[in-house]
């Protein structure tokens, strides 16, 4: 157990369960380092995220490995076009002593893996959108608390758009971070190849506990940031909003709307978790940068002309730094 009463002692050791953390997850996912750090800061800043990618990346294959290498409870929701609100926060049943009883859903979790997230109805969407938000759930007019910590890891294709539901900027503004997965390197791939043909039994140790979550989320909350970290992060989702003052021209040609005040939040979340990750006790202008591809990515809303000439948010982005 990890003495949370000295910071400095607490941060030091963040550093070694990261690593362990990695470590773990590096028996079964080869790559992708970018994202698995991603999905790494959201859990100890207490944030949600959304992965996107082509099939066969890994993507669920990275959520499951994470939760085992996680000490807490975990749940799989695959979303279906006929996949009701009740299939995933619970419903209320009459038992044998004719009195109702609240049967929880898949929801009641310490990590949600909401698989697919975009191919359910909006109705079903927002009911655990609300849970993500509110971090408890009413049924019957009655509240019942979701576990802490709790996090939805939700995955969405980008290729296949027939019969889905693509998730409403308000929606997707739940969510902390927004990680693309990219194509494995060759060697990479070869790699894959090698490990998944031949027969191989792998064990992912449990190395992080639930009480250790919690205890970096707090800590994470404490780190000190200089004002002008604030200032930059602040100014930095300023500028993604067009016809404003800080608006670049690029900006003003290629976007219809910018982030809001809740990027700027987690864009400071997630620097400090960047910089005790990385052994720092505080963070500064590179750990802002560091996170706010994720951040940003999907809270800039690009217009027709950046569709029609291919100017990717990415780029949107960077050009602001």
């Amino acid at each position: 157990m990890i003495d949370f009463s000295d910071d400095r002692k607490a941060a030091d050791s963040l550093v070694l369960k990261v690593q362990e953390l990695k470590k773990e997850i590096g028996k079964v996912i080869i790559g992708q380092e970018e994202v698995v750090n991603g999905v790494i800061t959201s859990i100890i800043s207490n944030g949600h995220a959304l992965l996107i990618g082509v099939p066969g990346l890994a993507k669920t294959l990275l959520i499951k490995t994470i939760s085992e290498a996680l000490d807490m409870s975990f749940n799989r929701v695959q979303f279906t076009p006929d996949l009701m609100p009740s299939d995933i926060v619970g419903s209320e049943i009459l038992d044998k002593s004719r009195n109702f009883k609240f049967n929880k859903g898949p929801v009641f979790a310490n990590i949600v893996l909401a698989d697919e997230i975009n191919r359910t109805p909006p109705k079903t969407q927002a009911a655990l959108l609300e849970a993500m938000q509110e971090k408890n759930v009413t049924v019957g007019g009655v509240n019942h608390p979701l576990p802490k910590p709790f996090f939805v890891l939700a995955t969405q294709n980008p290729i296949e758009q027939e019969g889905t539901y693509p998730l409403p900027e308000a929606q997707l503004d739940r969510f902390m971070f927004n990680m693309v997965l990219d194509y494995p390197t060759t060697q990479e791939e070869i790699d894959i190849v090698k490990a998944t043909t031949t027969y191989k039994s792998v064990t992912i140790n449990s190395v992080v506990s639930q009480d250790e979550i919690i205890g970096f989320q707090n800590l994470v909350r404490k780190v000190p940031v200089a004002d002008n970290v604030y200032e930059y992060a602040v100014r930095l989702v300023g500028k993604t909003r067009k016809g404003r003052e800080l608006a670049t021209d690029k900006i003003n040609e290629y976007v219809d709307f910018g982030a809001g005040p809740r990027a700027s939040q987690y864009l400071i979340v997630g620097a400090k978790a960047n910089a005790l990750m990385n052994g720092k006790y505080s963070p500064d202008i590179e750990d802002v940068q560091a996170v706010a591809k994720m951040v940003l990515r999907h809270r800039v809303v690009r217009n027709y002309k950046a569709e029609a000439e291919g100017v990717s948010a990415d780029s949107i982005i960077e050009s602001i730094f």
